[in-house]
């Protein structure tokens, strides 16, 4: 048996969209804090960098803290929720 064509049926179009706003996954409060952390990664791969005395307090323990700090910092920018603007 043939099949009978039929037209595909197109929604009327409203008269009028309501545009919302776009919204960012991030806020500008969670690019700050990315950029701080950042700067405080760069900040201890520069206190570990150089070479005289490799085995000073600095290069071996606080270098290491401020990097890890950086990284902890990125990680709590990520994942921090923005605030929301009612």
């Amino acid at each position: 048996m043939a099949q009978k064509y039929t037209r595909p049926v197109v929604a009327p179009k409203p008269e009028e969209k309501k545009m919302q706003p776009v919204q960012f996954i991030f806020d500008n409060s969670n690019y700050k804090l990315l950029a701080i952390s950042v700067a405080i990664v760069v900040l201890g791969f520069i206190l570990m960098s150089g070479n005289t005395d490799i085995y000073s307090n600095t290069k071996i323990v606080i270098a290491p803290l401020v990097v890890l700090a950086g990284f902890g910092l990125a990680f709590y920018a990520i994942l921090k929720k923005p605030g929301t603007k009612a």
